[in-house]
């Protein structure tokens, strides 16, 4: 038979309205209660959890430390370990939210160089630029390039690199484009012809050195190819290695395009 007095006892908060106070979900406060870090007082006539005034209490308490980003294993060390323990635990979450701090501010760095890097290309000053990539460097084909291909999958790619890139990173990639010049050089006085097996060697080379930059598949040599001997500012680079360099190669890289199943005319960056 029901004591009389029943009716006089707040019977506490079920664990969905427990929940929506807090702002959790059920499923928290049900883990909450199975790995003994947060029990209800009380239970109903049909077996529900029912949370008092005092679980509600310790609950929030909970919460807050979970904002401040303490695991529940910290967390139950403060509730029930009250004192020295809990000035420890507190300090050792500080410390580890200074080092989420430093890699936060690392990351902030990285995102603006790779901004930065996605607007004007190597990241490098004028003076780095005039020492790393040689007097013959002119800025404008970085801005050129974006303005072509600032939207595709490749110029994302290459910002990617450049952010990454230091100015001996940059010194390398120089290095690797100065030989390839070199070597075409070579190859066109010594009468190479378009779609000889030393022909397809170079185009393949050309592919392999371009990547430092982003990957090229046939199409895009082609396109890059047609650049470089059409576009005065390309042709004058070439042009200073060997006179007619870009023509030549551009003849390479169509013939070795063509027998790919590639039209030179009328295929497009892809």
């Amino acid at each position: 038979m029901p004591d009389r007095h029943d009716h006089d006892i707040d019977p506490g908060r079920t664990v969905g309205q427990a929940a929506a106070l807090l702002g959790v979900t059920v499923r928290t406060l049900h883990h909450w209660d199975d790995i003994g870090l947060a029990h209800p007082s009380g239970r109903s006539a049909a077996g529900y959890r029912l949370y008092s005034d005092r679980d509600l209490d310790r609950l929030q308490r909970i919460v807050v430390h979970r904002a401040l980003g303490l695991d529940l294993e910290a967390i139950r060390a403060v509730l029930d370990e009250p004192g020295a323990g809990t000035v420890a635990a507190l300090r050792s979450e500080r410390a580890r939210l200074e080092e989420q701090i430093d890699d936060l501010h690392a990351l902030a760095a990285g995102l603006d160089r790779l901004i930065e890097a996605h607007e004007r290309g190597p990241l490098l000053s004028a003076e780095e630029q005039h020492d790393v990539l040689g007097p013959g460097w002119d800025p404008q084909w970085s801005t050129t390039a974006r303005e072509r291909w600032g939207d595709t999958t490749q110029w994302a790619e290459y910002a990617e690199r450049s952010a990454a890139r230091t100015p001996d990173d940059w010194r390398e990639v120089v290095r690797a484009s100065t030989a390839f010049d070199h070597e075409l050089a070579v190859a066109m006085d010594a009468g190479v012809e378009p779609g000889s097996s030393a022909a397809e060697a170079l185009v393949d080379r050309h592919r392999e050195v371009f990547s430092a930059y982003f990957p090229i598949t046939r199409e895009m040599q082609v396109i890059l190819a047609r650049t470089a001997a059409s576009e005065p500012a390309f042709r004058e680079h070439q042009d200073a290695v060997r006179p007619g360099l870009g023509a030549w190669f551009r003849g390479l890289v169509q013939a070795s395009a063509a027998e790919h199943g590639i039209d030179p005319d009328t295929t497009e960056w892809r």
